[in-house]
């Protein structure tokens, strides 16, 4: 499929149901971690999203077997047989398309002792180094880990064995706690990961584990233990959790355009960050007694506040809702600011925003942004995946028909997102970039 943009005319209030679909941050890590297994494995409620499609491409080159097949739901149930992987080396270039390719350099690491990668790709909102990965496979006993020894942006990594270390994250990492975590769990003896991230994908990705025979401890908290065993035998089935950013781009949408929606398949207490900040500015947010779902919308004649959010790891405000929640506090009253904490380049997508009528003012990590009274149509482009969330819900808000360019960036973690708007009432349309351009032009 070529480039291709979304077509959105705003104005409709969202109303109904909608149901989150699995991880994409957990299944790209359980992916990576299937491939060290000495057995089947079974995943189920796999989003069926690009970044997906790219892992399991990814996999399929190293010599592993992935049948894919899709549920009543539309979810993908991934069956998985690694034991025909016939090489350590991931240097193809779908490498460079995600950035969760990273994850194979523990994964094989732990299945034959060396593995080669190709520098990752993924959004690009500032530096991402891997030097901590690095780091704490030296300190396992992996050869080639130091900067000097990247040979033409790809890296080399041999241990004979690997052996469990004590590891100290010096920033709290995500993606080091889950390729240190891979890595340990076929280790000889113990590793300790302190100041290790508690994101819920990483439970997510240690539970797997554990249900093929690993033994995790501490997923969760910031200190992982991992006891490595030689053999996972795997052989059981695997269910990923819901997406926890999806289900919070819903919420954010369903309250930017006034509307009311219930947000099933998803676990509250994830949702704890955005809810509490969703209830201070005015919005009623109600969780079922079943604990799966949360209804989102204003009573009338209630005034929304503008108010400040820090992004930081979990359990804080998740980074990867910053876009999006900046829209929400772009249709509060007053002055609101958001903190980004995580990542040094994370509000490329502010001018797209400004377009549409949006009034923030950038200082280094800080967003001041003062309230407006709706949002306007026009002609925007995704900068990345989160950004181009941000810019759908201002889109659905927005006075008139917007066209968000680089859709495909939406598409590599929102699962069936056309469908799934359309489905609670919004007016949107994919549309192929000439047709877009042409009605540009015209404009």
């Amino acid at each position: 499929m070529g480039p291709y943009s979304y077509k959105i005319t705003g104005g409709h209030p969202l109303k109904g149901t909608v149901n989150i679909s699995g991880s994409k941050n957990a299944v790209l890590g359980v992916l990576a971690a299937s491939m060290m297994i000495d057995g089947e494995c079974t995943l189920e409620n796999v989003p069926d999203i690009s970044d997906v499609h790219v892992m399991i491409e990814l996999c399929r080159t190293l010599g592993a077997s992935i049948v894919v097949d899709k549920s009543e739901e539309g979810s993908l149930i991934l069956k998985i047989d690694p034991r025909s992987i016939n090489t350590y080396k991931a240097t193809g270039p779908a490498v460079s398309k995600i950035r969760a390719s990273y994850y194979l350099l523990g994964a094989l690491l732990a299945r034959s002792g060396k593995a080669s990668l190709r520098m990752p790709g993924g959004c690009n909102f500032g530096q991402r180094p891997i030097d901590l990965h690095l780091k704490a496979f030296a300190q396992m006993g992996a050869r080639g880990a130091r900067p000097e020894d990247i040979n033409g942006g790809i890296i080399t990594l041999s241990a004979d064995p690997l052996k469990g270390a004590r590891v100290f994250l010096d920033i709290v990492s995500v993606g080091a706690t889950i390729n240190v975590m891979l890595a340990a769990t076929k280790a000889q003896g113990m590793t300790t990961i302190n100041n290790a991230a508690k994101e819920p994908h990483i439970v997510d990705v240690a539970n797997f584990l554990n249900a093929m025979g690993a033994r995790i401890k501490g997923a969760g908290t910031d200190t992982i233990r991992i006891q490595g065993v030689p053999v996972l035998p795997g052989n059981f089935s695997y269910s990923i959790i819901p997406d926890q950013i999806e289900a919070g781009t819903y919420m954010i949408a369903a309250a930017v355009t006034d509307g009311d929606v219930t947000i099933n398949n998803l676990i509250p207490t994830h949702m704890e960050p955005l809810s509490s900040k969703m209830r201070e500015m005015g919005y009623t947010i109600e969780e079922n007694e079943d604990n799966d779902s949360i209804r989102v919308y204003r009573e009338k004649d209630v005034e929304i506040l503008g108010t400040n959010i820090k992004t930081s790891p979990y359990p804080g405000f998740p980074t990867d809702l910053q876009p999006q929640a900046v829209v929400l506090l772009c249709l509060a009253k007053g002055m609101s600011k958001m903190h980004e904490n995580v990542w040094q380049n994370r509000f490329q997508y502010v001018p797209e925003l400004t377009r549409m009528g949006a009034s923030i003012n950038c200082f280094d990590r800080v967003a001041l942004v003062s309230g407006i009274d709706s949002f306007k149509g026009a002609t925007v482009t995704a900068t990345d995946l989160r950004a181009g969330a941000a810019l759908v819900c201002a889109a659905l808000a927005a006075n008139g028909t917007s066209y968000i360019n680089h859709a495909g960036k939406i598409d590599r973690g929102y699962e069936n997102i056309v469908q799934k708007l359309r489905s609670l009432g919004a007016e949107i349309d994919r549309v192929d970039d000439a047709v877009y351009y042409e009605q540009d032009a015209e404009a």
